[in-house]
């Protein structure tokens, strides 16, 4: 099942919808009655199962003429409450040896906050502060249950499912920081620089996590990459390193690490990071 939390006009409130096979959006409000339109709260409650079986029954019963167009909605991110976005840094060889740095021998941590998540075609807007904003193609992973010290060996029970995340970097203000050995988690944290989605995909639909083909483009060209095989840790031993100690709370988001192909942006260009079985995610640029 794919998700979306989208607004009819920027002034109507967020509706959960569901993504029918024939790319047309369902409203979900009559299943939904978590007051914020959260996938996350409704797949926990009534279960993938029988939640398919509902969405089911709803369409059955829905009017094509009641469907929604994915050209005419505004997207929402596809999490309706997140308390952090946890993000391994240099989780992909190519992209520690761009960047002249060693693979970690642990997974390394940085936080971006949730003000700084935004939703599919929206604007992520460079503040004057920075001249030089970098794209970073993302897998990331939506937790669904509180989940602390999980082991490895059952990270698939913290799993409400998946979408695609673009970390978005003020690339001059970090490399700053980074030189004069202090944290540069601010310069990854502005407003906007987490563009999330378009749709939350259940685990069901995607298969395995750590075969997944992504690339991003920028103004049709090719800037990165990878399949998520190629990560140094998968997604067992993050879930497990995270859950360590720390309290991993339903619709959370773990970005898990960036490929090869990083390169400035400029003002207009348009983005889209796209990841199979999840979608595409298109974001444009501006700088203030």
């Amino acid at each position: 099942m794919q998700f979306a939390r989208v607004r009819r006009a920027a002034d109507r409130d967020v509706e959960l919808v569901y993504r029918t096979p024939d790319d047309r959006l369902l409203p979900l409000a009559s299943l939904d009655d978590s007051g914020n339109a959260d996938p996350v709260a409704l797949l926990a409650r009534t279960g993938r199962e029988s939640l398919a079986e509902d969405i089911a029954a709803l369409a059955a019963s829905t009017s094509a003429g009641d469907l929604l167009s994915v050209a005419e909605v505004l997207f929402e991110p596809p999490v309706a409450t997140c308390t952090k976005i946890c993000c391994l840094a240099l989780n992909y060889r190519d992209h520690a040896e761009e960047s002249n740095l060693d693979v970690p021998p642990e997974p390394v941590l940085f936080f971006k906050p949730p003000s700084a998540l935004t939703g599919h075609r929206t604007t992520v807007v460079a503040p004057r502060r920075t001249r030089h904003l970098e794209h970073e193609i993302e897998l990331a992973v939506v937790i669904g249950t509180t989940t602390r010290d999980l082991p490895a060996e059952r990270w698939t029970e913290a799993v409400a499912g998946y979408t695609v995340i673009n970390d978005m970097t003020a690339r001059d203000l970090q490399l700053v920081n980074i030189a004069r050995n202090v944290p540069w988690d601010q310069f990854k944290g502005f407003d906007t620089f987490a563009p999330l989605g378009p749709y939350l995909v259940t685990p069901d639909e995607v298969g395995d996590p750590s075969a997944l083909e992504m690339r991003l483009e920028v103004g049709g060209t090719v800037r990165q990459r990878a399949n998520t095989a190629q990560m140094v840790y998968g997604l067992p031993r993050l879930i497990a390193d995270l859950s360590n100690g720390m309290t991993l709370l339903p619709g959370d988001v773990i970005a898990t690490g960036t490929t090869a192909g990083l390169a400035p942006l400029v003002d207009g260009d348009v983005m889209r990071a796209t990841i199979d079985r999840l979608g595409t995610l298109q974001n444009d640029v501006r700088f203030s």
